[in-house]
């Protein structure tokens, strides 16, 4: 078993996947010859068996990367990162691999919400202008009047911890991935 950290594993993937593109366009490149050409790899068993040889390290490579891939997960479940001020997303502490889930599904799209919030506030906001229509902040309202359901102080702070959030959470899972190792066989 060889110990290396996520972060050097994730390189070796980077590196595997370059190897990989290469031996495929080489057997794309062998995979038939007309049989009156010369054979380019005859001093090494014929153009069938480098074929076969590269077939062979594709499919090696490729149980590297499961192999990569699986002892990576493995430690994203068992090692926690915990991010304090973190209630926007409901949990200041998990494991990196709900971290990352959280990071791909929900963060973007709960992004995507608040900037739309932000924006329908202005648009209204503007129109209300416009239209020399008062926008109620909570006081008393007037049947003319505007009135805007959200508190835009709270809101703006929702935002704001989102991003910080997302920030410590990139820069921890940076610390977490150069230093945790993991045992890839």
């Amino acid at each position: 078993m060889a110990k290396t950290t996520i972060t050097e594993a994730l390189a070796e993937l980077k590196t595997i996947a370059k190897r990989l593109e290469k031996k495929r366009a080489f057997v794309l490149g062998n995979l038939t010859r007309q049989e009156m050409l010369k054979d380019p790899h005859e001093k090494d068993g014929g153009s069938r068996a480098a074929v076969d040889r590269e077939m062979q390290a594709i499919r090696d490579l490729e149980e590297r990367v499961v192999r990569i891939r699986a002892a990576i997960a493995e430690a994203n479940r068992r090692e926690s990162i915990a991010i304090e001020g973190s209630a926007l997303d409901g949990a200041g502490t998990r494991c990196i691999a709900d971290w990352l889930s959280w990071r791909r599904d929900v963060a973007p799209m709960h992004q995507q919400f608040l900037a739309g919030i932000s924006k329908m506030i202005s648009e209204v906001r503007a129109q209300a202008a416009r239209s020399q229509l008062r926008v109620n902040a909570g006081e008393e309202a007037r049947p003319q009047d505007v009135s805007i359901n959200i508190d835009e102080r709270a809101h703006a702070d929702r935002i704001e911890q989102l991003e910080a959030v997302l920030g410590r959470l990139d820069g921890l899972l940076s610390l977490k991935n150069a230093t945790v190792t993991i045992d890839v066989d």
